[in-house]
């Protein structure tokens, strides 16, 4: 049983031949809206990755809270630990460019509600042997009560350090399984421009410092996790990118699955790797998130 305690948002996204820079105006090429939030994203993805799958978290009374939550209702993710609350829905602004890249600005409005009694009412429904998945798009302090209760609980924690908070750092020691892309782990191991190798041995000074698995996503480059002293690497798949946004929510939620259901840490590593370049083929975070099948065919 996975429960991801996080970030439920609309996600409203602008299309653009190229981003703008600083002070500059351009033209979009489209718009369209999807249910996003890296809570939200991660859920659907260990949903259809093939865990049974709980979201704690908070939307509003507004129009945005019933398409927020569509996809995961669809897919039969257990929202009994859902609120809803006066504040509105979360919201992300994005603009993705002609390349694939994006950028994003991430208004938390409900997530903000999200607070420590109810970390403490999401931990009280799991049992050791549980897998809670967080991220950091919801207050810091809820993120921590739900990470000492869960190591308390002998839950398995898994918390992916974004979006880059001041708090990610203290946070991202605290769980069993902490994932991060270059530049978060960067902040993580508190050194900057670090090279492939560098990259490696900050990673094994971590793990045996904390004694977590870490895991570090690098693009079109697969990732690498240090896990128990051993060095892994993964591969994703040969593609080009239409829009990146919500690659890293589904390998994190495909990663999580797929431990769970008891895989291998290298199978379990290539399959969310290759669950998050397909990722990248279609446009919107949970509207692009793939099937087991299809991940699987080419994992």
């Amino acid at each position: 049983m996975i429960t991801v305690f996080g970030s439920i948002n609309m996600d409203l996204i602008a299309t653009t031949a190229r981003l703008p820079k600083p002070g500059e105006t351009v033209t979009g090429t489209g718009f369209s809206t999807a249910a996003g939030g890296k809570g939200a994203n991660q859920a659907l993805a260990a949903r259809r990755a093939g865990a049974t799958v709980r979201m704690a978290g908070a939307v509003g009374s507004d129009s945005f809270a019933d398409g927020a939550l569509a996809l995961l209702k669809q897919a039969g993710t257990d929202l009994s630990l859902t609120k809803t609350v006066s504040e509105p829905t979360g919201t992300a602004h994005i603009l993705v460019g002609g390349d694939g890249e994006n950028v994003i600005v991430v208004v938390a409005s409900a997530n903000g509600t999200v607070s420590t009694d109810d970390a403490t009412a999401t931990l009280e429904r799991m049992a050791a042997g549980d897998t809670l998945m967080l991220q950091l798009e919801i207050p810091a302090e809820s993120v921590e009560r739900a990470l000492v209760m869960a190591k308390e609980k002998g839950v398995t924690s898994i918390i992916n350090i974004a979006p880059l908070t001041k708090d990610a750092a203290r946070l991202g020691r605290m769980a069993d399984i902490v994932i991060a892309n270059e530049t978060e782990f960067e902040l993580l191991a508190g050194r900057e421009g670090l090279s492939s190798e560098a990259r490696i041995e900050a990673m094994q000074s971590l793990s045996r410092e904390t004694g977590q698995t870490v895991i570090v996503t690098l693009g079109a480059e697969g990732v690498v996790a240090v896990r128990n002293g051993n060095v892994h690497r993964a591969k994703g798949l040969k593609i080009e990118p239409v829009d990146t946004v919500g690659a890293g929510d589904t390998f994190c939620g495909y990663l999580a699955a797929s431990l769970d259901a008891g895989l291998d840490f290298d199978k379990a590593l290539r399959r969310a790797a290759v669950a998050g370049s397909l990722a990248c083929l279609k446009a919107g975070a949970q509207p692009a998130i793939p099937e087991a099948a299809e991940v699987d065919a080419r994992a």
